[in-house]
């Protein structure tokens, strides 16, 4: 499955969200995860929000997980909430909105496209 830019890319198995990773700390690029589920309102709600927000930054990487397809992803992450949106760099957790709170949401990767801009211009 090749990283599509501009686009929510929705991992269903263990092997697309291992291969997923390994190719944000490869390019370090920033990744950020929806832990989401079909069940929830909310995660409905923002799910286009989301989409936007892929298509305006193809320098930062979006995942979907389905916290009931991926159980074990979804508990090594400790997500107990749904949405909760994972910020990772390398990695790493960097940051983390946890909600459906669309301004926070939109904030945080506005601060982390800019950031990531500015870095790959210096």
């Amino acid at each position: 499955m090749a990283a599509e830019e501009g686009q929510v890319i929705a991992c269903h198995t263990t092997e697309a969200w291992e291969e997923q990773l390994r190719k944000g700390n490869e390019t370090k690029k920033l990744i950020v995860v929806d832990f989401t589920a079909s069940w929830c309102g909310p995660c409905r709600f923002i799910a286009p929000i989301l989409a936007e927000l892929a298509k305006k930054t193809p320098e930062i990487t979006f995942l979907k997980v389905d916290v009931d397809e991926l159980k074990k992803v979804a508990e090594d992450w400790a997500v107990e909430a749904m949405p909760t949106f994972v910020f990772l760099k390398e990695g790493k957790i960097v940051d983390k909105v946890v909600g459906a709170k669309k301004d926070d949401l939109v904030l945080k990767v506005g601060q982390y496209a800019a950031a990531s801009v500015a870095t790959a211009s210096a």
